[in-house]
């Protein structure tokens, strides 16, 4: 089946009982058993173990990434979390795309290192600095692209290869171009991770997470912390993240025309310093980003002339574009990643992976381009 078939009909089936096309939301904490002998016949026991309408979305992001089985979780950093106490014993080594959402980044500093767990932060854009980093006691490899926010990419196939010589497991956060326009599993990584919140949800209605596993044995690693964390996704997030799902590749491909258009607007602007977006023959991996994705995706950044002040500046002018910090959803969102989800870094960890003061990202919605950029157009003419 094509991926437009299988976004709508994978995990799903007609409720037996009542023939309903949806997945019923199976809001209930226990399961009953029908007899001691019989427990679990049924597959449930109790909803933070599993449950019905969570089952049936993590099938179908399984179906849809390629892969042996999902774990769905409440938020993408709790499958971010999931993934690192799996995989990490106290005391090792993980390497870390030096570019990563600042969640990820605030996790591994501050949580997983009070547990003697020690972090390189590489420029994986260069396989060879992957090479160069791993260690005798290195246990994940942990990479991000497009990288959040500046889009910088990774050369999956590359890290996977070097990964896989030396037996350590590569996760590949696939937020930013979902398993429609990237298969991280068919480039050789083994684990893959979603916010489900962007672009699987597209709606700005939920929080919620996923993890991909290449292989039943990852999968049971993070069934049993996903059990034993209590992070399961909860029913009501499942079926809505069932619906928006469905509509995954058809809001893909409008979104990211839209983003192709006002990524060109921008780089002709005299107030914009550079514009950021792979679908650009502009962009420094343009190549990598056409031979690795089947498409560019929706997000964009550019670097506003003036700095921090310019930013807010900016930010306080748009009226069509919703400062906000999510993405990926059919509202067109604006941040400032210096003052709003990279402002746990420091100003010296900001500048080293390219997060500068005028940075400004877009996630680009579903709205009329024209709008999008008469708007962007009148914001910059009052900066």
């Amino acid at each position: 089946m094509g991926f437009r078939t299988k976004q709508i009909h994978a995990g799903v089936t007609p409720d037996p009982v009542t023939g309903a096309i949806l997945t019923p939301i199976y809001q209930s904490t226990t399961f009953v058993q029908d007899s001691v002998d019989d427990y679990m016949a049924k597959g449930f026991s109790y909803s933070r173990a599993g449950n019905p309408t969570v089952a049936a979305f993590e099938e179908k992001l399984a179906v849809l990434e390629g892969g042996v089985g999902a774990t769905a979780y409440g938020t993408g950093m709790a499958a971010t979390t999931a993934v690192m106490l799996a995989l990490l014993d106290a005391g090792s080594h993980c390497v870390v795309s030096d570019v990563v959402y600042g969640g990820t980044h605030r996790f591994a500093t501050r949580v997983m290192s009070r547990f003697g767990v020690e972090f390189s932060f590489v420029d994986t854009s260069d396989a060879s600095n992957v090479a160069a980093a791993v260690r005798d006691d290195t246990q994940l490899v942990f990479t991000e692209t497009p990288a959040n926010p500046t889009l910088k990419l990774t050369d999956l196939a590359a890290v996977s290869e070097i990964s896989k010589a030396r037996g350590i497991p590569h996760v590949v956060d696939n937020t930013f171009l979902t398993p429609y326009y990237q298969r991280p599993l068919e480039l050789g990584a083994d684990l893959v991770i979603h916010s489900t919140t962007k672009y699987m949800d597209g709606h700005n209605a939920t929080l919620g997470g996923g993890v991909v596993a290449a292989t039943e044995e990852l999968q049971q690693r993070l069934r049993f912390m996903q059990k034993s964390a209590g992070m399961i996704m909860s029913p009501q997030v499942a079926w809505l993240t069932l619906q928006g799902t469905k509509t995954l590749s058809a809001r893909m491909d409008a979104q990211s025309a839209n983003a192709m258009e006002v990524a060109t607007f921008l780089e002709s602007h005299p107030k914009v310093e550079s514009v950021s977006y792979p679908g650009l023959e502009s962009f420094a991996q343009h190549e990598l980003a056409a031979r690795q994705a089947s498409g560019f995706g929706a997000m964009a950044w550019f670097e506003v002339k003036g700095g921090v002040e310019a930013g807010k500046k900016l930010m306080a002018a748009v009226e069509l574009w919703s400062l906000a910090e999510n993405l990926g959803s059919v509202e067109s969102l604006i941040t400032h990643p210096v003052t709003m989800t990279h402002g746990d870094m420091t100003p010296r960890e900001r500048a080293a992976v390219g997060i500068t003061d005028g940075l400004v990202r877009l996630s680009v919605g579903l709205e009329d381009a024209e709008d999008l950029i008469a708007d962007l157009s009148q914001a910059l003419d009052r900066v």
